[in-house]
């Protein structure tokens, strides 16, 4: 047998000239969540060059990296749901469904899902549909030539990029792009949207499982024993499977990064705690129960876009119909502005609410929209239009804008030609029988 060189190595040396590695495509949608996933799937199933942006190492964002469990908003309220949200959101019912890896939640017409199954569909569909994804890449810079993005510069471990494209899209959540465009942006003016540290439990026993009610009523009368600021949450068992999704807490989720950091260790100890109240106070059903998983920090609303209009709580409660209309959800107002709490103010079950194009637009630049949760509306209308299910149809709209836009301007393009290729996402009414 032939003697194995244990000691075959070359030396290297980093070129320390600047080398910058250009890319260019038709549409960069930076954020790889489920808005910006949606934006990159229609865009390059229209037959655009699409790149995908996104600072963490995998796909998924929020929905699958934070663990968020649940499409809300994806279907009307009521005892009959309809889908209100079609693209992509679709595709993950037809697959995911087929696997068994979905529930419907009756109470609040939610739809669980296996996080591991929707980050693996994520992938294969994103790669599927040619897509070139740059993870682990941190904006640095944007470029602005007139009213116009020219290019965004990007950092990761292996090198800088310099990435052009006709359109862009700012699906990272916190407005990023926007920011470092230098272009306008809102906060919370005073305190916190506050997030959560979401968590998987595995080990339940299912037939000793508390009511929600009696879950929360217990939450409420124990809460100062056991240290909670929050005195509601969800403990969602997923049927069949011995597992939870756990959602008790609330964090603040700070803009600044060490404190974003001390933030994120803070919400697990907050976590530890609940698991801890479940095993002590509904033995039978948790007492046997373990930390399957923690997801990343669950970030509600930190920053996000001036647009053309801003979406208000007023239009959300009548139901305006906009002429730019480009989604639509049944979601209902869900501030998180106080620790022991949140808003909760839901809607009949005939009740529709849109988002026009000019909140997903800001008027300064021509080649620039919006998706997900850093749209523009003020706090109690974003509450309403920042989950799941509008976030894959703002996605689908921005991506379709900037289609027609091309080299032209997002504001200048033919609003009925938009709407009709997001005429499900605005009329369709397919019963969920999922």
């Amino acid at each position: 047998m032939e003697e194995m060189n244990l000691k075959v190595t070359r030396t290297v040396q980093k070129d320390i000239t600047v080398n910058v590695q250009e890319v260019k495509v038709d549409i960069c949608v930076v954020g790889a969540g489920i808005s910006g996933v949606s934006a990159a799937l229609e865009a390059a199933r229209s037959g655009h060059k699409v790149a995908l942006v996104d600072g963490s190492p995998t796909l998924g964002g929020q929905a699958v990296n934070s663990i968020i469990g649940t499409f809300a908003g994806l279907v009307s309220n009521g005892p009959n749901p309809y889908l209100m949200t079609y693209g992509i959101a679709e595709d993950i019912i037809r697959d995911l469904g087929a696997a068994g890896n979905l529930h419907l939640r009756r109470r609040f017409n939610t739809i669980m899902y296996d996080e591991v199954a929707l980050a693996r569909w994520i992938e294969k569909s994103v790669r599927d549909a040619g897509v070139t994804v740059i993870t682990g890449a941190v904006l640095r810079g944007v470029t602005r030539k007139g009213t116009r993005i020219d290019s965004i510069d990007l950092a990761t471990r292996y090198g800088d990029l310099r990435l052009y494209a006709n359109g862009f899209v700012d699906a990272t959540g916190d407005a990023a792009l926007a920011w470092h465009a230098g272009l306008p942006c809102r906060e919370p003016a005073e305190g916190s949207v506050y997030g959560s540290q979401v968590l998987v439990l595995e080990g339940i026993d299912e037939k000793n499982y508390p009511s929600y009610d009696e879950l929360i009523q217990r939450l409420k009368d124990k809460a100062d024993d056991y240290g909670f600021e929050r005195r509601d949450g969800l403990a969602i068992v997923f049927p069949g499977r011995g597992t939870a999704l756990l959602n008790m807490t609330h964090v603040e989720t700070p803009l600044e990064p060490i404190a974003a950091a001390e933030k994120a260790l803070e919400g697990k100890d907050q976590a530890d705690r609940t698991v801890v109240f479940l095993k002590n106070e509904f033995p039978l059903a948790f007492g046997q129960c373990r930390v399957r998983s923690y997801g990343f920090p669950g970030v509600r609303q930190t920053r996000w876009i001036v647009g053309r209009r801003q979406l208000t709580v007023e239009d959300v409660r009548a139901g305006t119909r906009f002429p730019d209309a480009v989604a639509r959800t049944a979601w209902p107002i869900e501030l998180h502005n106080r620790k022991d709490g949140y808003v909760w103010q839901p809607f009949s079950e005939d009740h529709v609410h849109y988002i026009p194009l000019s909140s997903l637009t800001p008027p300064d630049v021509d080649n620039l929209a919006a998706a997900g949760r850093c749209i523009d509306g003020d706090l109690a209308a974003l509450s309403s239009v920042r989950v799941m299910g509008p976030c894959i149809a703002t996605g689908a709209a921005a991506a379709h804008a900037l289609s027609l836009a091309g080299t032209g301007s997002v504001h200048e393009i033919d609003i009925a030609a938009l709407q009709e290729r997001l005429k499900d996402n605005l009329t369709r009414m397919d019963p969920y029988n999922g």
